[in-house]
Order: C-alpha cells, then structure tokens, then sequence
C-alpha cells in the first residue's frame, strides 16, 4: 500500500464544545491535501485555468472512529481506491491517523472531470493522467469499468 502523508495543524478554531475537530474540519482537512497533492505534482490553480477543467464530487463520506483533540499530531493521508482507466472517474480515500497509527477518520470522495467551458463532464488532457497514474494506491485499488 502507498500513500503521501502530510501533518494536519489543528487550530483553535477547529475545536467544537465537545473539546475535539468540529464535524467540517475533516472535510476541509482532505480537501486541501487533495489540492496539495495535485500542486505538488504541478497541477495548479494555473494549469486548471489553462485547460478549463476542474475536479467534481459527487460524493463525500467521513467515517468517524476516534476523536481527535487539540493537542493531537494527527497526520492525513490520501490514496486512490478506484478510477477509470482515462482517470475521467475516481475515488480517493484519505486516513486521518494518530502517531501510533490509530485511525481516526476515513474520509471517501467520489469525483470526476468537469470542462469548464462546456459544463459537462471531461476525459482529463495527458498531463492530468500522468498526475494520476502516479497516484499511490490504497491496497484495495481497482480499476472502474464504463457502464
């Protein structure tokens, strides 16, 4: 199983009265790991722009399993469970992990391609399936079929 991990940084702001992440957090916490991954590999607010597309989702999931405090060091993961072979469709899944490897939250997005000037869904150019074939991959990855 591969995954690229970063530290999550929990603020203040991010705790509810019951002393641990407020529900959306989590939300916003894989968000931007997806957009860091993808800018990290050189698809930028810029390159979207440039090719008019954008990712969708048609679905977020979280899963709660352990609270998570503020004084925790929780990091977050992301992995791609499944796509279509031309990476027009996908599902990622993300860990949000104590230290010792405990999992707090798994958060599943279902998502797609969208042609910015079309407003339909779109087969990604070469450059965002290079970004995607090099995806780490969840150990129950699989490859989706068209319908």
């Amino acid at each position: 199983m591969e995954s690229y991990t970063e530290p999550l940084h929990i603020r203040w702001a991010d705790i509810d009265a019951n002393r641990h992440l407020r529900h959306s957090v989590y939300y916003d916490f894989a968000a931007a790991m997806r957009v860091n991954y993808l800018n990290s590999h050189g698809l930028t607010t810029e390159k979207l722009i440039e090719f008019q597309v954008g990712p969708i989702l048609f679905r977020e999931e979280a899963i709660f399993k352990r609270e998570v405090r503020l004084e925790d060091k929780p990091k977050i993961d992301i992995q791609l469970l499944k796509c279509m072979p031309d990476y027009s469709r996908w599902s990622i899944r993300h860990l949000i992990t104590k230290p010792d490897g405990t999992v707090c939250t798994i958060i599943n997005v279902d998502g797609a391609w969208m042609d910015l000037v079309k407003r339909r869904l779109t087969v990604p150019n070469d450059f965002i399936q290079s970004i995607f074939a090099g995806f780490p991959k969840s150990g129950e990855f699989e490859w989706m079929t068209p319908k």
